[in-house]
Order: C-alpha cells, then structure tokens, then sequence
C-alpha cells in the first residue's frame, strides 16, 4: 500500500510504534529487487564511491518510499543519475514497500563529509528559521514521524545538487510551506546549509 510520510507525520504515536514494529519484522526484500539499487546505493545503502549516490540507509521507510514515488510520478528529475527512474519504472506497489524497509532496516554509518565550521555555524541558524520544523537528525527519536526526510549527515554534492533543483523548480516542494521557505532562501544561503548537513555526526 502506498504509504507518505506526510500522512504517517498524523498518526497516533501508538499507531506509528505498531508500524515501526511491524517494519522490523517484515524489513525482507526479493534479493533481484535489492541488486538493482545496490549498483549505485550499495549494499549497505550507504552509496559509498560516486558523491551524488545519496545515503538512503537507517532513513524512515515512509520516507525512502516516498521518495521513489516522486520519481515514478516525475516530480523529481534523474537528469543526473538517469538509472533511478529506469529502476523505479518497473516496481510495484509492493516492491517499492519491501525496498523502502530493508534500506531502512540498514545501519547508517558515518558519511564523514568535509566541511567549513564558520559556513556551517551560518547554516545551521537558517536550518533553525527555515527548516527545523520538518526536517530533523536521522537519530532523532522524532525522524519517522518528521514530515522531511533527514538531511544531516547527507552526501554535500547530492545535497547541493538537490537544493538547487527545489530552487530551479525540477523537483516539487512537497507541501506550499516548503515551497514559500525556499523562496526565502538567498542563493548565498544554499551553501551554507550544505556545510552545516554535511558537519553533522551522530553521537556515539
């Protein structure tokens, strides 16, 4: 069943437990079905080795599920990596389901991006003003429940690339609050907040 974050953001909190629960069990996806996104997302879903491969693994299923769906419907772009839309082309409902559990049945490791520390001090105030309220840490006790995917500690060249998409309109924003705060964004800003998502580190 297809299944958004956005929806799942308005769940009972006993409701979303139960799914969590059930996602562990049932994270088992069709080996052929996980070769085809290990080629670029690797088996750890860490997609170690091309910079614009973004890491998917330990991220909420409803939100890797929802992602693929922005690619199936054409609200996102593969100009960059136009194997993405190939894959996704052919999955059913079901298969996006057992792919979307398995990545998030993954441990996230470090992504140990390099970063400017003044650069990232000014991101993480615009991250504060504009992004916060959705959009938390991937260990967050709240991430599956927030209604962005997480951005911290997320690859900076994929992370540049994809702000500059919202920007230039090659992906939708997901709801008209996302689309009003990046219109308050200075290009100037984008920067910045790629230095700040890229200094995270989970704690230990």
């Amino acid at each position: 069943m297809r299944c958004l974050t956005l929806r799942a953001a308005l769940l009972p909190a006993a409701t979303v437990m139960l799914v969590a629960l059930t996602l562990a069990v049932t994270a088992q996806a069709s080996p052929a079905i996980v070769e085809a996104c290990e080629q670029c997302h690797g088996v750890d879903g860490m997609g170690h080795g091309n910079s614009m491969i973004p890491v998917i693994a330990g991220m909420p299923a409803e939100h890797i599920e929802e992602a693929i769906y922005a690619y199936v419907d054409g609200a996102r772009s593969c100009g960059r990596v136009p194997l993405m839309c190939e894959v996704v082309a052919d999955l059913s409902e079901d298969n996006i389901v057992e792919l979307s559990e398995h990545f998030a049945a993954q441990l996230r490791g470090p992504s140990l991006e390099e970063f400017d520390a003044s650069l990232a001090a000014e991101g993480e105030v615009l991250h504060q003003e504009h992004c916060s309220n959705c959009h938390v840490p991937p260990d967050d006790e709240n991430v599956a429940r927030a209604i962005g995917i997480p951005l911290h500690g997320q690859r900076s060249e994929y992370l540049r690339y994809a702000i500059e998409s919202y920007f230039s309109g090659d992906r939708e924003a997901l709801l008209p609050t996302m689309a009003n705060r990046i219109l308050l964004l200075e290009p100037g800003d984008l920067g910045a907040l790629v230095h700040y998502y890229s200094s995270y580190r989970a704690a230990e």
